[in-house]
């Protein structure tokens, strides 16, 4: 059995030796695809580079953005995907129909689908997979989402019939959140068994992650010879391993200073796309005083976000004052909602009765650009004597005190969702904000007439909860990826945090 290389053995050979010295001593044989043009090299082997491994290979279970990036539309795929456009378009769906009151869809499945195993893709799979989103146990972000759904039927082998118990228009996107895995798979918390353009290789925990091209896919065949995604817990780790050749690409920049190195440079190209990434202090809504939305607000005064977005990314990112994005079809501009003014922010602590402040811990994950995001939040607060007291917290700490049992007083976290304001309707989302009105409104929202009525809908949510104050939000990423100069064909938009590399083209 082969393994793959530590990385810090890896950043002394090229990309292609390590990932050529596994392939070697695999039983799996790599072969370049038939009737490719020969502008790019079939059989190379993309190296990328990121900051977010995954916690396991389950993204039912508290995986993290890393599995997204590594598995969706890689490994695993959807009955729809949304592109790196923003579409959603069917993916193993030949078509569907909706009946007239919204309440029923049926699904007809492709033909031709097999699982990296061997089986073909069934009706049985898809209701599986979707009910282990929806069931008790998952840790789904979408799981909510897909509650509406009051059965799954399977009349044939083809033909999927979800009805819901109220009408969902967002149901086809919701979907694209769910993976099609294999019904007889087990343990796919360390294995795979998807139905995308390739399979699993071998993951190395805390080095790399190998993926090979599959051989039975239905679709068309990827324009390289495999990924191997290299993870690093450090940016500047990250950077040298692309400036001497160890990865092809970075996913995404985490500060402007690194981008000197790249720009102007004819070895490199880098990319600026649409970022979905927003950077937030989130607070337990449910506990004082944060259950206090005058709190809340005079916290957010108190910060000089142009400051942090200046300090932390220069001339890049964006203020939004709120978490919806511009790629949001109900995005407006809230920037102007308790807005920075420290002076009000005092008085508003006097009113909620915290004249002389208060203390709190802030549970900040260990990985750039939190730690220096909380030092920041501790001296701005610090002004209107509200202490901050820093705890260094690991990705798995976080999954499991943070997002799982809800232990803690305040957060930092980057959530990288597509339009993700639902999570906001939730009360039992791990923040706990918990606003009936916008729960309406989020709730209702789903069974609207028309795109318009939805967005018209959650654009009132957006400001209701903007001028709750329900976290504070810092700023939106902006989304910059950086290759080599003979790497192309990879996505720019990141959305969700995905990275389709089926289209990635490599010259050796």
């Amino acid at each position: 059995m082969f393994s793959l290389p530590k990385l810090s053995s890896a950043l002394h050979l090229s990309g292609r030796a390590a990932f050529a010295a596994l392939l070697t001593a695999s039983a799996l044989t790599l072969t370049p695809a038939a009737g490719l043009a020969q502008d790019y090299t079939p059989d190379a082997v993309v190296n990328i580079g990121s900051l977010y491994e995954p916690q396991n290979l389950d993204n039912t279970g508290g995986a993290g953005q890393g599995i997204n990036e590594a598995f969706n539309g890689n490994v695993y795929e959807g009955l729809f995907v949304l592109t790196d456009g923003g579409d959603v378009k069917p993916k193993l769906v030949e078509s569907y129909e909706i009946s007239d009151d919204g309440l029923s869809y049926s699904f007809t499945l492709k033909d031709g689908v097999t699982f990296h195993s061997g089986d073909p893709l069934t009706a049985a799979d898809v209701k599986n997979s979707i009910e282990r989103v929806t069931a008790e146990t998952s840790s789904s972000s979408r799981k909510k989402s897909l509650s509406n759904i009051a059965s799954i039927e399977t009349p044939d082998d083809k033909t999927v019939v979800i009805t819901l118990e109220k009408p969902s228009i967002s149901l086809p996107y919701n979907l694209s959140y769910v993976w099609i895995v294999n019904d007889a798979a087990t343990d796919i918390s360390n294995s795979e068994d998807g139905t995308g353009p390739y399979q699993l290789q071998e993951w190395r925990r805390g080095s790399a992650l190998a993926l090979v091209p599959f051989d039975g896919y239905w679709g068309d065949k990827p324009t390289n010879g495999g990924v191997m995604f290299q993870y690093f817990t450090d940016a500047t780790a990250q950077n040298n391993a692309l400036l001497t050749g160890a990865v092809d690409i970075i996913t995404s920049i985490q500060s402007p200073d690194a981008l000197s190195l790249f720009v102007d440079n004819p070895d490199f190209t880098v990319s600026e796309g649409a970022s979905t990434t927003k950077e937030l202090l989130a607070y337990n809504d449910r506990i004082e005083p944060f259950n206090d939305a005058k709190v809340r607000s005079a916290l957010s005064r108190a910060v000089n976000k142009e400051k942090l977005l200046q300090a932390i990314w220069g001339d890049y990112g964006t203020l939004i004052g709120s978490f919806v994005p511009p790629t949001d079809p109900w995005y407006v501009d809230l920037n102007d909602v308790n807005a920075y003014d420290p002076e009000s922010a005092k008085a508003l602590l006097a009113e909620a009765g915290y004249a002389d402040g208060f203390s709190f811990t802030l549970d900040t994950p260990d990985y750039d650009p939190h730690p220096v995001v909380a030092q920041f939040l501790q001296n701005e607060l610090a002004k209107i004597n509200v202490d901050v007291k820093i705890n260094i917290i690991t990705a798995n700490e976080w999954y499991t005190k943070i997002y799982k049992s809800h232990d803690f007083e305040a957060t930092l976290q980057e959530h990288v969702n597509h339009r993700d304001i639902v999570f906001y309707g939730n009360p039992d989302f791990y923040w706990g904000y918990n606003n009936p009105e916008v729960t309406k409104l989020i709730s209702g929202s789903e069974s609207a007439k028309s795109i318009d009525e939805q967005t018209k809908m959650l654009t009132e949510a957006n400001r209701i909860i903007a001028e709750d104050a329900a976290s504070m939000w810092l700023y939106l990423y902006p989304q910059i990826v950086v290759s080599t100069s003979n790497v192309s064909g990879y996505p720019l938009n990141g959305l969700n945090s995905q990275f389709f590399a089926a289209d990635i083209k490599k010259v050796d």
